[in-house]
């Protein structure tokens, strides 16, 4: 069972940067595929992105896409979002998530096929 940690997260101006990392432990974190989510105050959690255990293939949601980057390491055993050209609509609680799979090259961008998720950190974009 793979235990999951986000950092990274905090209060930025608008047209600003953040880096979230996501790292794993309690598992091989190369045999899972792993995605980036958020949730914003009365909205439903999205996918952001999401990457598959090799790295080869990515993601990336048309909302975010052009501005936000999801990268591994696997020798680190972390996942990060970069985020460029942050929006006020970007603030959200955001969540990454990992699931299993024996595929190297598929990305997974369905919420229930991912079994495990992180405790989030808070993203918040000042205008």
């Amino acid at each position: 069972q793979v235990q999951l940690v986000e950092s990274g997260g905090g209060l930025v101006q608008a047209g600003g940067s953040l880096r979230l990392s996501c790292a794993a432990s309690g598992g091989t974190f190369s045999n899972y595929a792993m995605g980036w989510f958020r949730q914003a105050p009365g909205k439903e959690r999205e996918l952001l992105a999401a990457i598959s255990r090799s790295g080869s293939s990515t993601y990336h949601a048309d909302s975010v896409k052009g501005r936000f980057t999801i990268s591994r390491d696997n020798t680190k055993n972390t996942v990060y979002l970069q985020m460029n050209s942050l929006k006020p609509e970007d603030t959200a609680v955001y969540y990454c998530a990992a699931d299993w799979t024996r595929s190297i090259v598929l990305v997974i961008t369905t919420q229930y096929e991912y079994d495990y998720w992180g405790q989030g950190t808070q993203v918040t974009v000042s205008s």
